[in-house]
């Protein structure tokens, strides 16, 4: 889904009289980033260099299944983000695809030949990425971690679905099982996953193959300007499902929580709405518990 706030293409020009041209908008960043509880690694990644923001939030590994790999989902979203920082270092104008191509390519390398990176449940992670570039906001969203902007009066969100759709097909998800409903459930759906891990007719997501940094959801959003946009989230689906699953709120609601009680409070209201979920005896429609990733930023002039 993707609403595109106007980019201020009636711009009136300067004047005459103009002697200086307006600073370019600055971007401040408040960030929070929480393991699910009775959890000791954080599989979600936070990572800021200069003008450039991201999230990873990494696949966790389904028990009882193989990946091929020596490495977790934890070791590879802080490889891919350092990976990101050292590509945006080397060309700070590129592409954000091209960045991120660059960067799975590298922590491959950095399997070191050990790993089977062809397996389909290689280490995996969705990106979340925003660019502050003079005048414009440059965003890159691959699977489930959304974007969410604002300008004066208008609230926007970039995200990927294809995992949900793909999830959707899945032709026996609504099959009995008997006693061991859950867990036979759970097992098919892993099966039917990796069957469309970064396929045409799947999903897509950051892993082995630099190419899926293509089927990535890419543009510019303008930060000077009518319509300019003063504020944006960026988020794991651990902390997501405030509006996506539990319904605390809106986006809108969800950006003005962000700017007064900052992300940290977001993420105690998400764990508050878990364990009510889990003390009124209904299964949660996902993992109960998930880590949870924040970041809000405020982009000031323009």
């Amino acid at each position: 889904m993707l609403r595109v706030i106007p980019d201020g293409l009636d711009h009136q020009p300067l004047t005459t009289e103009s002697t200086a041209m307006p600073a370019p908008p600055t971007m401040r960043v408040d960030a929070c980033s929480v393991a699910a509880p009775g959890q000791s690694d954080n599989e979600d990644q936070i990572f800021q260099y200069g003008n450039l923001v991201g999230v990873l939030d990494g696949a966790t590994a389904p028990v009882g299944f193989d990946s091929g790999c020596v490495h977790g989902p934890a070791w590879y979203v802080r490889r891919l983000a350092a990976r990101i920082g050292l590509a945006a270092a080397d060309a700070p104008t590129a592409p954000l695809a091209g960045l991120l191509a660059a960067a799975i390519q590298a922590v491959r390398d950095d399997h070191g030949g050990r790993c089977d990176l062809a397996h389909p449940g290689t280490p995996s992670s969705t990106v979340s990425l925003l660019r502050c570039s003079g005048g414009h906001l440059d965003y890159l969203v691959l699977c489930d971690s959304p974007l969410v902007f604002g300008s004066d009066g208008e609230v926007g969100v970039v995200a990927d679905d294809r995992l949900a759709v793909a999830m959707a097909r899945q032709p026996d998800r609504h099959r009995s099982d008997g006693p061991n409903d859950q867990q036979a459930s759970y097992r098919r759906a892993v099966r039917w996953q990796r069957q469309h891990t970064n396929q045409p007719a799947g999903y897509w997501v950051a892993a082995a193959d630099p190419a899926a940094a293509d089927r990535a959801l890419c543009g510019t959003l303008p930060l000077t300007g009518p319509g300019r946009i003063v504020r944006a989230a960026l988020l794991s689906d651990g902390a997501s499902r405030a509006v996506e699953q539990f319904e605390l709120f809106d986006w809108a609601g969800l950006l003005d929580l962000l700017g007064t009680a900052g992300p940290a409070e977001l993420i105690r209201r998400v764990r508050a709405a878990e364990c009510a979920v889990d003390h009124a005896g209904r299964a949660p429609r996902h993992k109960q518990h998930d880590d949870a990733t924040a970041v809000f930023c405020l982009f000031d002039g323009g």
